[in-house]
C-alpha cells in the first residue's frame, strides 16, 4: 500500500456539530470504561462525513482528545484504513471503483476509463468543477455483482460503462440514483431471478409457525427434565425399559417400574448420616447413575462434602497427581477433606465436581482420581511426593 500522508492545506480548527457530537458520545458510551479507544473507526468516520467527506488533521486531534489518546496513534488510524480521505474529495461524489480480480475481469477497468474521461485522467483528483473525485481500491464486497462502485456508504453494482455514467450524471444533477444492481436484480442472485428454492412453502412465512411450535415443544422438555431440582426430574423422567439393572449400597435395584421407585430403593438419602456431612440431591447417588446409564451422560449431583475434616485432620490431597498446593486448598474449600471422598465418586458426581471447577472436563477421569484415592484410602503411598502418574 502507497505511503499515505495528510494533505498539505489544512482548516485551522474542526469542530462536531452538536448534533454529531451527541451522537458521538452516545457511541463511546457504548465501551467499557477504559475501552473508548475502541470508538476511534465510527467517530473518525462521523467527523469525516461531517467535513465534506474527507479527514482533516485539525479532526484527527479532536477525536484523539475525547478518546484519551495520542495523536500518533489516531494518526496511524487514518493513515492506515484507507477508508479515511486524507485529502479534499469531489463535493457530490468520491467514487471508489474496486479493481480486484472478480471486478476486473468483468469490466472494471472500462468504468476506470469512464472516470478518467468524465472525472479527472488521474486518482485522487478533483474534477474541474470540485464535484466529482475517483480512485481504484481493493474488493469492496459485492464480487457475485461484478463489476461494482462504491460511492460514500453507497455501492452500485452489475455496471456497465453506459449505466455507470448515467449514475454519474445523476449525482452532478443533485439527484439520488438508486444503489445496488443496476441490471435489477436482488441481492446477488442469478441473472434472470431464482433458479434453486423456488417452492415458496420451503421459506416462507407459512411455515414458521410450524418450527415455532417445534421449538416451544422442545423447550417446553428442557424445562420438564432441566438440571433446578434433580430428584424432581427423576420423578418425572419416563419409565425406562425393564429388565435393566443398577447397583446400590444395598444390592442390585430392578428397574422394572420407574426412576422414582429406583431412588426409593436405594434409599433416597440426602446425606450420609455422618457427622459434620452435607450430602447431594436426594437420592442421586445411585439412582441418577441407574437411570442416566441408558439416557445420555448423567445429570450433575452434588457428592458428599463435609463442615470439617473427620478428627479434626484430613488427608494429604497433594499425594493425588496433578493436585498441587492451590488445588489441594480449593478442594478443602468445597468440603472435600478426605481420599474416601473422592474413591467413592460416581459419574454424576464426577459431572457435578468438574461443572462447579470449569474448565476441569475430563480430568478426573483423565488423571484417574477415584483410582488412586482408592488405593490411598487404603494407606498405600506412591514413592514420588507429587503422587503416582496415571498409566494409560
Amino acid at each position: 500500500m502507497a505511503v499515505r500522508r495528510l494533505h498539505p492545506d489544512q482548516p485551522q480548527t474542526f469542530e462536531f456539530t452538536p448534533e454529531n457530537l451527541a451522537w458521538a458520545q452516545a457511541t463511546i458510551s457504548k465501551y467499557p470504561p477504559g475501552k473508548e479507544a475502541s470508538a476511534v473507526l465510527p467517530v473518525l468516520w462521523r467527523a469525516q462525513e461531517q467535513h465534506d467527506g474527507w479527514l482533516p488533521e485539525p479532526a484527527i486531534r479532536v477525536v484523539a482528545e475525547m478518546l484519551g489518546m495520542a495523536y500518533i496513534r489516531v494518526y496511524e488510524v487514518a493513515t492506515f484504513y484507507t477508508m479515511f480521505q486524507l485529502a479534499p474529495v469531489g463535493k457530490r461524489a468520491h467514487v471508489q471503483v474496486c479493481g480486484t480480480t472478480p471486478c476486473m475481469l468483468r469490466g472494471a477497468e472500462d468504468l476506470i476509463k469512464v472516470c478518467k474521461s468524465r472525472i479527472h485522467s488521474e486518482p485522487h483528483h478533483l474534477s474541474a468543477d470540485g464535484a466529482f473525485s475517483w480512485e481504484e481500491v481493493e474488493c469492496l464486497g459485492s464480487c457475485a455483482n461484478a463489476p461494482m462502485v462504491q460511492i460514500w456508504k453507497d455501492t452500485y453494482e452489475d455496471l456497465t460503462p453506459e449505466s455507470f455514467a448515467a449514475v454519474l450524471e445523476g449525482l452532478a444533477k443533485g439527484e439520488s440514483p438508486k444503489p445496488g444492481s443496476q441490471i435489477g436484480r436482488t441481492a446477488s442472485c442469478p441473472i434472470g431471478g431464482p433458479t434453486t428454492l423456488t417452492d415458496a412453502t420451503l421459506f416462507d412465512a407459512s411455515s414458521i409457525g410450524a418450527w415455532k411450535k417445534r421449538f416451544d415443544e422442545a423447550e417446553a422438555t428442557v424445562a420438564t427434565i432441566g438440571v433446578a431440582n434433580p430428584a424432581a426430574t427423576v420423578a418425572a423422567a419416563p419409565a425406562p425399559a425393564p429388565a435393566a439393572t443398577a447397583t446400590s449400597p444395598a444390592g442390585p435395584v430392578a428397574q422394572s417400574t420407574t426412576p422414582a421407585e429406583a431412588v426409593a430403593a436405594t434409599g433416597g438419602a440426602a446425606t450420609s448420616g455422618a457427622p459434620g456431612e452435607t450430602g447431594g440431591y436426594a437420592g442421586q447417588s445411585g439412582a441418577l447413575a441407574a437411570v442416566g446409564a441408558d439416557n445420555g451422560p448423567p445429570l450433575p449431583a452434588k457428592p458428599q462434602l463435609l463442615d470439617a475434616p473427620r478428627d479434626g485432620k484430613g488427608d494429604d490431597l497433594g499425594l493425588i497427581w496433578g493436585v498441587g498446593d492451590k488445588l489441594h486448598e480449593k478442594l478443602n474449600q468445597m468440603g472435600i477433606w478426605h481420599f474416601s471422598q473422592i474413591a467413592d465418586w460416581t459419574p454424576a458426581e464426577v459431572a457435578w465436581f468438574e461443572a462447579e471447577m470449569q474448565g476441569f472436563k475430563g480430568r478426573v477421569e483423565r488423571d484417574k482420581w477415584i483410582e488412586q484415592c482408592r488405593k490411598l484410602a487404603t494407606g498405600w503411598r506412591p514413592e514420588n511426593e507429587a503422587g503416582e502418574r496415571p498409566k494409560g
